[in-house]
């Protein structure tokens, strides 16, 4: 089977390249399924890229989502001919992931495919995609409803903002889309946003407690100072569902100001850990509210071998939409 594997020499320096391996190294655990499709997260960047920090031992396969044909099975949830997904529970990081022919995982990390996706679909949306949802609902939980007014995407051309803006404009919400990359103006346009807002618009920081009200609801990828700054700017009783942190941990500017006098909330999404059954909702709710024609726009198609490249472009901020991985091509 071919797999991308991630190897550390004496000097402690971390190369990446496809090798034939045996089926024998997998990790002996419950299913072993044939992949079909992965994805590039900014993770598997981490992962890929010099120092791969985020892996703790070597040899290593990252991929840290994966969706194909269940082949053998110890486990009576899932049987062979079965079609899954697997996002999270740091596969790709600390367990070998997707970037091979075949990966052996843990029965509980999968979800079976929802009716109406097909493997290469289910990639498309992947841990970004899922995360985008996992917002979505999180804001629609906490009151959330098309209607309220503008729901503010920053980091919008990236992987999570690109699956969000489609959901959101499907759904009938006015969408503001935040990119520092004008370029993407008429891509993010083409997929439902109706307002494009200019990174700097949004990263000074301001020493005023509270703005004019303007987002009905948030989803933020880029945290630092232009989550600082939006908070100030959020609607009364409204919310943001933080999913990122590209500007840094920190949020720089921020007060109490905003989740006292005007009940703001800010929602963590976490997608690695997520339980099962929230899991399984979000994939149905994908399945039935993600636009697949939109989908497809945001697809670049990839093999095995540009993994090496598209894990450093990502790092670097130079990877649009979603990267499906055909590992078999």
């Amino acid at each position: 089977m071919k797999a991308l594997i991630v190897e550390k020499d004496e000097d402690g320096k971390t190369h990446a390249a496809v090798q034939e391996i045996d089926e024998s190294r997998l990790p002996e655990t419950e299913v072993t399924v044939a992949v079909d499709y992965s994805t590039v997260n900014y993770k598997d960047g981490l992962c890929i890229g010099p120092g791969a920090g985020l892996v703790r031992s070597y040899p290593h396969v990252p991929g840290i989502d994966f969706a194909g044909t269940v082949e053998a099975s110890s486990d009576a949830r899932y049987r062979p001919g079965d079609k899954v997904v697997l996002t999270g529970w740091r596969v790709g990081e600390a367990h070998w992931g997707g970037y091979a022919q075949k990966a052996r995982v843990r029965a509980d990390w999968l979800v079976p495919l929802p009716d109406g996706l097909t493997t290469r679909a289910a990639m498309a949306v992947g841990t970004a995609g899922l995360t985008a949802m996992l917002a979505v609902m999180a804001l629609e939980d906490h009151g959330l409803k098309p209607g309220h007014g503008p729901v503010l995407v920053t980091g919008a051309a990236g992987g999570v903002g690109s699956v969000a803006v489609a959901i959101l404009a499907k759904l009938g919400h006015e969408v503001a889309a935040v990119t520092g990359r004008p370029e993407q103006a008429e891509y993010l346009k083409s997929l439902g946003a109706t307002q494009i807002v200019a990174r700097e618009e949004l990263t000074e920081v301001t020493r005023k407690p509270l703005e004019s009200e303007v987002w009905a609801g948030c989803i933020d990828a880029v945290a630092g100072a232009m989550l600082g700054r939006v908070l100030k700017q959020m609607k009364y009783g409204s919310s943001v569902a933080a999913i990122g942190l590209a500007g840094g941990a920190a949020i720089e500017g921020a007060l109490i100001t905003p989740f006292i006098l005007r009940g703001v909330n800010l929602l963590g999404i976490d997608s690695v850990m997520q339980p099962y059954d929230n899991r399984l909702r979000a994939w149905k709710r994908i399945a039935r509210d993600l636009p697949m024609d939109q989908l497809e726009a945001m697809v670049e198609p990839a093999t095995l071998a540009d993994l090496p490249r598209l894990g450093a472009a990502i790092l670097k901020g130079q990877v649009r939409g979603r990267v499906v991985v055909d590992v078999n091509g």
